[in-house]
């Protein structure tokens, strides 16, 4: 199994990063969340202090570490898109209240509650919204923000605002395809589209419910806009749709709006006059069997018209990928919040190898061939978890699989199978020491 390579300046690293990589081919349990190391010949401290070595190395910058991943991103969408490539962009809280080694964490929802503010950036397949690889991360502590854009500390920024800076970054990636952003409503900010737009940019928001829009000369709230396409009829049957896990169906209409306020920057106190932006509007419902509205998504989008409504309600649809690959570094796989590296530079670079292992599972869950699908079963059968009626296999899964395969691999490189056979047969053989 080759894995993209990062750009570190030395040979050694390179190959410790492999070998990191493939130790994160593993769920981490809450309780032994640390360093994991493979049955080698060598001891678990080497294994720890070689470890050590390389996320402290001067020389494993963020920058070179991501290439990896970049590298794996070029190669996913030459696979798996076929228009364009979705990123879509979000925010997480990293939780370490019990970590007081850690001491450039932050506050996070209160003074209490400290931690690292992580950001990422998630490239998708416009085809079927499978994962293909992380584009960024940057994680903020006290001394800036860590961003594997970036060789040096960056001073913290509002999430917005850095958001132009990131999409021009993807830009210059040489992805073979133009990129799509989808943002949830955090980002539903009138200077930002302005901003993202003149630079050309093409992005998929989901707007706020109180944002006031003009529509056929008037303005109005897209509560308004919402109602006047509904009594008009034109909301239509688009597909069926998982919702929390049950089957729901996704009804989709469209119109025109224009953004004529001024900006709101610095929390409302500095108002921004400027030029009037026309968008797309698509509304997106989501019902029930018996007709019961159970999620509706307003969607602000400059994606020009070839691209219809319907695909652009099933892309922000999948824009939940990328919670479940924050679900995935997590409590339902490397349990990045136990974590003991003491800074967020170090949490950083771990990351950067925690996410290579993440495309990798990514990789083999989209794979179509027989091959593919064969080491899926045997990857399953190895987790010893069970599935689903009707589904085949989870991310966590097959990430626990990986692990049980790569140990048996690595031990019967030592081992003669039959004497291995012989060692579990061992203790049923021995003689009874104790009787009654």
């Amino acid at each position: 199994m080759k894995l993209p390579e990062p750009k570190l300046n030395n040979p050694k690293l390179q190959e410790r990063f492999e070998i990191l990589v493939r130790e994160h081919l593993a769920p981490h349990q809450v309780l032994a969340a640390g360093l994991r190391a493979l049955p080698d010949t060598a001891s678990a401290m080497a294994h720890t202090q070689a470890a050590w070595r390389f996320y402290n190395n001067p020389g494993v910058r963020l920058p070179g570490l991501a290439q990896a991943t970049l590298q794996a991103a070029r190669d996913g969408v030459a696979e798996a898109c076929q228009r364009f490539v979705l990123v879509v962009h979000d925010w997480s809280y990293l939780h370490y209240n019990g970590h007081t080694s850690k001491k450039d964490r932050i506050p996070l929802r209160h003074q209490k509650d400290l931690g690292y503010d992580l950001y990422g950036l998630l490239a998708l397949s416009d085809q079927d919204g499978s994962p293909l690889a992380p584009l960024g991360i940057a994680l903020r502590g006290q001394d800036g923000v860590h961003s594997s854009r970036s060789e040096t500390v960056l001073p913290a920024a509002s999430k917005l605002d850095s958001l132009l800076g990131w999409m021009d970054f993807i830009a210059g990636l040489d992805l073979g395809l133009g990129a799509v952003h989808l943002i949830d409503r955090e980002a539903d900010s009138v200077g930002h589209y302005r901003d993202w737009d003149q630079a050309g940019h093409l992005f998929l928001v989901r707007a706020d419910d109180n944002r006031l829009v003009e529509q056929d000369g008037q303005e109005r709230r897209l509560p308004e806009v919402l109602d006047g396409l509904r009594q008009g009829g034109a909301l239509r049957h688009s597909r069926e749709v998982l919702h929390h896990g049950k089957k729901a169906q996704q009804y989709v209409a469209e119109t025109t709006v224009t953004l004529t306020r001024p900006a709101k920057r610095q929390h409302g106190q500095v108002t921004i006059p400027g030029r009037p932006l026309t968008l797309r509007l698509v509304v997106s419902e989501v019902r029930n069997e018996a007709g019961e509205v159970l999620a509706v998504w307003l969607l602000l989008t400059n994606l020009p018209g070839v691209v219809s409504a319907s695909e652009v309600a099933l892309w922000y649809y999948w824009r939940w990928r990328i919670e479940t690959t924050f679900k995935l570094a997590k409590s339902a796989g490397q349990n990045l919040e136990q974590w003991q590296q003491e800074d967020a530079f170090a949490l950083s670079r771990r990351l950067l190898v925690a996410l290579m292992a993440c495309v990798v599972v990514w990789k083999l869950a989209r794979g179509t061939t027989p091959q593919a699908a064969e080491l899926r079963r045997v990857l399953i059968r190895l987790s010893g978890r069970q599935m689903k009626y009707g589904v085949e296999y989870t991310e966590p899964a097959l990430l626990a699989g990986f692990w049980v395969l790569l140990q048996m691999l690595e031990l019967l490189d030592h081992y003669d199978l039959d004497h291995l056979r012989r060692l579990v047969q061992s203790p049923w053989d021995a003689p009874q020491l104790c009787s009654g």
